[in-house]
């Protein structure tokens, strides 16, 4: 990232980039007049308009009939391992430069801009600049001086401590160097360590400095009053923290910084793990061989938990911090259970493992049933042939149990660099679900560091916020008429479905307010008939870079979505209450228009219960997939619901079988069909031929826990038929969500 900025940047100096495409680039553009999709087929939503939003751009213009034109060339790129080097059809090829290029991968190909981004590195400086440097405490050492700080930025899975240990016994400095945790009641003693360490020349280290943020205004007055002539020149400061608005910006400034990237990948951790054993530990348990088998997979389990994080919620809903710790207890216990039972107890083994050790980190139960469904492969008892394999290809496997710890390194160094997603259950489509968001991270990152005020060429920021603002406006509604609605749909004993469209009227409405009032206060304010407060100046801010502020986010529902996309997705939510009040309940609900879903399913239930006079706490829904599409269902069921606009992640619905099936290649996301939500009393779920699959309002799928009980994200469960078994889904990590990022 800091190469491309650089590269960019003199290149910008230059005039040779765009400000408008540049802008483009990071945070996309807004579209100004829709047109068909020319090849649906594999052109999604998504990339269609990014294209036409290109289109705009004045060295694009026309790019969208082009593209139509030379479909086939384009489908080449989009087909193509690495669609990065592949030319581009008809005049492009000539006429774009090397960072015009990376917008029209943007639009076909997100998941290599950051491959594409190295090769315009190495064009435009050199190869050196993207090969990764190797961490050497010496050089950074010879930089500093006793009154300059030496600061860690710790990222997750890392501890430089013990290279700082293995730095100090070659500096012959390990009987000067004392180190202290810092946390509650510690400050007094690193002070009076501090000034030990100053007069007799020793080195300190300062561990968690975030974990004291009260403790911190005294540290920085403490280095402000270091004395260059009196301090002992061989004194250091060794510091480490995670990133934290509290740790003082002067140490920042005038301190050397280093971080040290976690181990990525499989090999990687399977390497730290089996480096800390040797042979006599290997040999030592009085089962060898179970133990030798058992440990192995162990490893991969943990391997395989931290790897699983980098695909976001296909891996977990929530990214949790396992460390080598989770892992060293489990090997104890599998240690000590191996030697005090005759026959090898899985169930004990699994429940520790899964329930306690690791479970014990996670806060969702989706996570656990993910967790357990994982461990139920590596912890069986086919673990223990010599041929058995972890994954379908059979790359990763078990190795004989002769062989020593040399043997089990060399097998692990033979292993890929870069993990499939078969060792993790996932389909192949995770691998580009884990690239596109890698490379959203990037621009976004890139767009938070760009300057606030710049007006070089182009039109300058008030001018387009301005121009925005005004587009908003123009396409927002207008707030419903409450009193209506409550005369036309009054509060019914019998039809609480009255009630709950009130109630989303009335959160609408506030929303709507909230935007238009706003909108007309930044535009007062761009013309100097009011003061542009701290929070007016945000709001351009995220209208200026296409994201949506802050205040709209405040008082509306979750969503992903830019900014251009979450304005049209408000005005069609809008027309679903709108159709609503003009024509009566709806034969098939678009869950996902809804602002809190839970209220009209909660409705559902309660109609079902008064009708029938039962108590509401004995009834739940089953569950039917219809095979009729929206248009074809006029009238609402009997009982229950329809309900449509679900997306499936992770898997596809085979309507012509009705039952889950395989993604298709590059396909992340197909639509969901026609459920019929059923109220049934005293329901006992089926034990097998379906998976219990949770609906996710985005892609998230992670959220807060509400007063309500509910996370802020999760809707309902739902049972889809399927002829595999659950595990396998599971594993996928497949789920419904109610709207896409895009």
């Amino acid at each position: 990232m800091f190469a491309f900025l650089v590269s960019a940047r003199i290149l910008m100096n230059e005039g040779r980039i765009d400000m408008d495409e540049w802008r483009y680039l990071l945070s996309g553009g807004a579209i100004k007049e829709m047109k068909e999709n020319p090849a649906p087929n594999w052109v999604n939503e998504r990339a269609w308009g990014d294209i036409l939003a290109m289109s705009s751009l004045k060295n694009f213009t026309d790019f969208d009939n082009d593209f139509a034109a030379n479909i086939e060339g384009f489908r080449t790129i989009f087909d193509s391992p690495n669609p990065h080097r592949e030319p581009l059809p008809g005049k492009w090829q000539d006429e774009l430069d090397a960072f015009q290029k990376l917008l029209v991968l943007r639009c076909l190909r997100g998941d290599k801009i950051t491959n594409a981004m190295q090769d315009f590195v190495v064009l435009n400086l050199d190869q050196r600049f993207i090969e990764p440097q190797t961490t050497d405490l010496s050089v950074v050492f010879k930089d500093s001086t006793a009154t300059t700080p030496l600061v860690f930025v710790l990222s997750p899975g890392t501890d430089p401590a013990a290279d700082l240990y293995k730095f100090a016994e070659e500096m012959k400095f390990t009987q000067k160097l004392s180190a202290i945790s810092l946390g509650q009641g510690q400050g007094p003693r690193a002070e009076t360590l501090l000034h030990n360490a100053m007069e007799q020349g020793n080195w300190v280290f300062f561990q968690n400095c975030h974990l004291a943020p009260s403790w911190m205004p005294s540290l920085e007055r403490l280095i402000e009053a270091i004395d260059p002539g009196k301090v002992h020149p061989d004194f250091r400061l060794w510091l480490t923290s995670l990133p934290s608005n509290r740790f003082p910006v002067s140490i920042l400034q005038n301190g050397s910084k280093m971080t040290i990237e976690p181990p990525r990948g499989v090999k990687a951790n399977l390497l730290k793990s089996y480096v800390s054993f040797n042979d006599e530990f290997l040999n030592s348990c009085s089962k060898v061989t179970e133990f030798k088998s058992l440990l192995l997979s162990l490893c991969f389990f943990h391997g395989n938990m931290l790897e699983r994080r980098k695909f976001g919620p296909l891996g977990f809903n929530i990214p949790y911090e396992f460390t080598d710790g989770d892992l060293r207890i489990c090997i104890s216990q599998l240690h000590m259970f191996l030697n005090e039972y005759a026959e090898i107890p899985y169930k004990v083994l699994k429940y520790t493992a899964g329930e306690i050790n690791y479970g014990g980190r996670v806060t969702d139960d989706w996570d656990r049933r993910c967790i357990m469904s994982i461990l139920e492969d590596f912890y069986k008892p086919e673990v223990l042939t010599p041929d058995f394999a972890y994954s379908e290809s059979g790359i990763y496997k078990q190795i004989s149990t002769s062989s020593d710890l040399n043997g089990y390194l060399q097998y692990v160094k033979g292993l890929p660099l870069n993990d499939s997603p078969e060792l993790f259950g996932l389909h192949d489509n995770a691998d580009i679900t884990f690239a596109q968001n890698e490379t959203f991270a990037l621009l976004g990152a890139i767009a938070q560091l760009q300057p606030k005020t710049i007006t070089l060429g182009g039109r300058s920021r008030e001018e387009i916020v301005e121009e925005t603002s005004k587009d908003i406006l123009a396409k927002l509604p207008d707030p419903m008429n409450l009193q209506e609605v409550i005369h036309k749909y009054p509060l019914l004993y019998e039809e609480s479905m009255n009630t709950v469209l009130v109630q989303e009227v009335i959160r609408y409405n506030k929303l709507l307010e909230e935007v238009a009032s706003s909108l007309k206060d930044l535009l007062k304010a761009l013309k100097g008939l009011v003061v542009m407060s701290s929070r007016l100046e945000l709001m351009a801010s995220s209208l200026y870079n296409n994201s949506v502020p802050e205040i709209w986010n405040a008082k509306a529902y979750p969503s992903l979505k830019p900014l251009a996309s979450w304005v049209n997705d408000l005005v069609q939510r809008i027309e679903f209450l709108q159709n609503w009040i003009a024509h009566g309940i709806p034969s098939v609900f678009w869950i996902s228009g809804f602002f809190f879903p839970q209220a009209f399913l909660t409705g559902t239930l309660q109609n079902f219960a008064r009708k029938s006079v039962i108590s509401i706490d004995t009834i739940s829904f089953s569950f039917q997939v219809m095979k009729e599409s929206v248009k074809e269902l006029t009238h609402q069921p009997k009982v229950g619901c329809y309900i449509h606009g679900l997306f499936l992640e992770g898997a596809r619905w085979d309507a012509t079988a009705g039952l889950l099936a395989e993604s298709r290649p590059k396909e992340l996301y197909t639509e969901m069909a026609v459920i019929w939500l059923l109220p049934v009393a005293n329901r006992k779920p089926p034990e097998s031929g379906s998976y219990l699959c949770p609906i996710y309002k985005t892609l998230t799928r992670a959220g807060t826990l509400s007063t309500t009980g509910h996370s802020t994200n999760y809707v309902i469960a739902v049972e889809i038929p399927t002829d595999k078994p659950q595990k396998h889904w599971i594993k996928r990590g497949t789920a419904l969500i109610c709207a896409l990022d895009f």
